[in-house]
């Protein structure tokens, strides 16, 4: 029984509030360094897409013209810009440990922008229009908000 209340105690003492802080930062800079690289392999992958897709665009008759939808063109170039700016989310959190709200808006309008680029008007419903229509209201106003409540700083 004595055993088990030094072990307990010593528990106790490694396990104080600064020790468990310091793991859990330990671990969020693990994970993040983790998503960092996977998000590098994800844009190398979009990338290569693209340029397989303008490829194939570029080099069937008639040459130099896109035979199939330029919206899918779009859809792959904003692809690769929203993972850029997820690695940069990630990226400015391994720097300050914060999350940068503003830069997680403007993914989010990039995001939604890219959702009514190749947005096809024959198979999409009001209802979606209109969500679309709030989602990027919303963001706009939210990211109006940030922006004025968010103090200038000099370069």
């Amino acid at each position: 029984m004595q055993r088990l209340k030094k072990l307990l105690h010593l528990f106790k003492d490694s396990c104080g509030d600064s020790t468990f802080l310091g793991a859990i930062e330990q671990v969020e800079g693990i994970v993040s360094k983790i998503l960092s690289v996977v998000m590098i392999a994800v844009i190398l992958v979009a990338m290569f897409d693209l340029i397989i897709v303008l490829s194939q665009q570029l080099l069937v008759e008639p040459f130099g013209f896109f035979n199939e939808s330029l919206f899918e063109v779009f859809g792959l170039f904003l692809n690769v810009l929203i993972a850029l700016e997820i690695l940069e989310n990630i990226t400015a959190y391994l720097r300050k440990h914060v999350v940068q709200v503003e830069l997680v808006i403007v993914t989010s309008l990039i995001a939604v922008a890219r959702k009514i680029i190749i947005l096809n008007l024959d198979k999409t419903e009001g209802i979606e229009i209109i969500g679309l229509a709030l989602a990027i209201l919303s963001l706009s106003i939210s990211y109006w908000i940030i922006r004025r409540t968010t103090p200038k700083k000099p370069h």
